[in-house]
């Protein structure tokens, strides 16, 4: 069964940050959302692109070979693959990323931060 689904309410849903949630896939791509608050670690994805669209707020994303990027609500940004970069949310940013399902959060950084298996939501 085709289902709509409501972002704010995706987002409203939990409270943690740097973790995303999965809410929908097509194809080999997983739509996630994720709150980001602070700044994340440097990394790259070496086979993936990402796509982040900010739904709330404004997100930074630093990267090392050009002027950051800052993006507001409706802005998105594609990162290609091998392109090292680093988010940084001073205050709370409601974002939609569209990746590859194989995409891991903190690419070749690996750490603590890392999520492995995304939840559904």
């Amino acid at each position: 069964m085709i289902e709509k689904v409501s972002l704010s309410e995706k987002l409203d849903g939990f409270t943690d940050h740097w973790s995303p949630k999965i809410i929908g896939r097509f194809e080999d791509m997983h739509l996630k959302v994720v709150k980001l608050k602070g700044e994340f670690v440097w990394h790259a994805h070496e086979a993936e692109d990402e796509v982040f669209l900010v739904v709330a707020g404004e997100l930074t994303i630093r990267l090392r070979d050009q002027e950051d990027l800052v993006l507001g609500p409706g802005e998105l940004a594609v990162i290609p693959r091998g392109v090292e970069h680093c988010p940084v949310a001073p205050s709370e940013v409601h974002v939609l990323l569209i990746e590859p399902a194989t995409t891991i959060n903190t690419g070749d950084a690996g750490g603590e931060r890392t999520v492995h298996d995304p939840e559904w939501i």
